[in-house]
C-alpha cells in the first residue's frame, strides 16, 4: 500500500513527531513519508532481503526480524504507534502480533485487504477466489496465509481484550466510513490496550 492519497489517510492517523515502529514495512516508503511529512522518527521490521535494501537506501531504519517470532526485543510501550499496514494476512498468529502490537504501542495502526468488499463477494458468487488490486494473487500462488473481513478484526480485537479506538476502509485514496465491510478493498483500525 504505497499510493500517496492511502498514505495520507495512514499518515494522518500518527501524531506528529511519533515514535514509530513499522511491522512488515516492505520498502520503507510508509516510514520514510512519516518522516519527511510528520517528522517521525523509529524503525521498520522486515525479512524480505531486497525490502531491507530498499529501506537502507531510503534512510530508513530497519532491523531484519521474522514476525512470526514475536517482538520480545521491544519494551511495553517502547514506541508510540505501532504500524502493521499489510502485514497480518501473511502471519500465523494474527491474534498474538495483534497483542504485541498493542504491548510495544502506545497504539496500533493495522491495515489489510478486506475480503467481505463486494467485489471479492461477487467472485465467490460465481465460484472463483478473487484476484483484485488489493488481493492481486492467484489462490494457488499467493503468499497470504490467510483472509479476513473488516468485521473479522473486530471480533479478534473484542476476543483479545483490545479496545477500537477507530476503524474504518479505504476505497480509491477515499476513507469509506458507511459499510466499509462491503463498500472498502483496505479496512483500517487504531487499536489500544
Amino acid at each position: 500500500m504505497s499510493d500517496t492519497a492511502t498514505m495520507k489517510i495512514m499518515a494522518a492517523l500518527v501524531p506528529e513527531g511519533s515514535r514509530v515502529l513499522d511491522l512488515g514495512c516492505g520498502d520503507g516508503a510508509m516510514l520514510a513519508y512519516l518522516q519527511q511529512v510528520r517528522a517521525c522518527t523509529g524503525y521498520g521490521i522486515e525479512i524480505d532481503d531486497a525490502n531491507v535494501l530498499a529501506c537502507v537506501k531510503r534512510g530508513v531504519n530497519v532491523i531484519q526480524l521474522n514476525l512470526d517470532e514475536g517482538l520480545s526485543l521491544f519494551d511495553d510501550a517502547s514506541f508510540d504507534v505501532v504500524l502493521q499496514i499489510d502485514t497480518l494476512q501473511h502471519l500465523r498468529n494474527a491474534e498474538v502480533m495483534l497483542r504485541e502490537t498493542v504491548r510495544v504501542g502506545r497504539i496500533g495502526v493495522v491495515a489489510f485487504p478486506n475480503f467481505a468488499h463486494w467485489p471479492n463477494r461477487l467472485s465467490v458468487l460465481r465460484g472463483r477466489m478473487p484476484v483484485t488490486r488489493r488481493l492481486p494473487y492467484q489462490w494457488y500462488d499467493t503468499p497470504n496465509i490467510r483472509v479476513g473481513t473488516h468485521a473479522d478484526l473486530a471480533l479478534l480485537a473484542q476476543r483479545s481484550s483490545l479496545q477500537v479506538l477507530d476503524s474504518f476502509g479505504i476505497e480509491d485514496g477515499k476513507t469509506i466510513r458507511f459499510a466499509p465491510n462491503l463498500r472498502a478493498g483496505t479496512s483500517v483500525y487504531t487499536l489500544s490496550r
